[in-house]
């Protein structure tokens, strides 16, 4: 899942995109309001984390704007103003969540979970796929009760595909979610982290098909072999 924090406080900002990204989170971070727009408008993004005191224009502006052009990505406002006024005009024009500082890191990825369970559908912290099943909350996997051994990277990709179990995932969909635009990444990265779920997974039943031209589809059992 890829994450924009906006937030012009750097300490905070640096310590919410290590926290972040050691739980697998692809994160990019902006200090103030006219980068944050322009990310908004040019990048795609799962969730957005957004402070509402920012240089050049606030917080408020800028999720006015990002609502303006109809993007559904979901954002929790993290702001020092406590007000009620404040909270409900937040919600009122499209905040998803509203966390005052000072908060805990715990109850904002709480939060997060919840805003990605919302956005696909989910009713709990468990996504099962036949003897497969994704904690979300505790950040592994496990077949038949066992933890599967993967990588942040790899648990990213099998959490993308297995919340669309039965729908295709583009690969450029798949590269948008697990990366921050500083960095350098392979054409064939995706299909490396594929590759080596197929093989950790190969006993479980599980079957992710290479869907040429267009991407990579993990079944629901009563699919397979069809």
């Amino acid at each position: 899942m890829r994450i924009l924090i906006v937030e012009d406080d750097a300490i905070l900002s640096d310590g919410l995109a290590h926290a972040l990204r050691s739980r697998g989170y692809a994160v990019d971070c902006m200090a103030n309001g006219i980068d944050a727009d322009w990310a908004l408008a040019t990048e795609q993004y799962d969730l957005v984390v957004l402070d509402i005191e920012l240089p050049l224009i606030d917080g408020f502006e800028v999720l006015r704007r990002l609502r303006k052009r109809k993007a559904t990505v979901a954002v929790l406002v993290l702001t020092a103003r406590d007000s009620v006024h404040d909270r409900i005009h937040g919600l009122d024009i499209g905040a998803d969540d509203y966390l005052t500082k000072p908060f805990e890191v715990g109850e904002l990825e709480a939060r997060i979970r919840a805003l990605v369970r919302r956005a696909s559908g989910m009713a709990d912290n468990e996504i099962a796929i036949g003897r497969l099943v994704l904690d979300l909350k505790g950040r592994r996997a496990l077949v038949d009760g066992a933890c599967v051994e993967l990588s942040a990277r790899e648990l990213a990709v099998l959490e993308i595909l297995a919340s669309r179990a039965g729908r295709v995932v583009a690969k450029d969909a798949l590269m948008h979610s697990l990366y921050q635009w500083d960095e350098d990444v392979s054409p064939n990265a995706i299909e490396i982290y594929v590759h080596r779920l197929r093989k950790k997974l190969g006993e479980s039943g599980i079957n992710i098909r290479t869907i040429r031209g267009l991407g990579y589809l993990l079944e629901r059992p009563s699919a397979a072999g069809c």
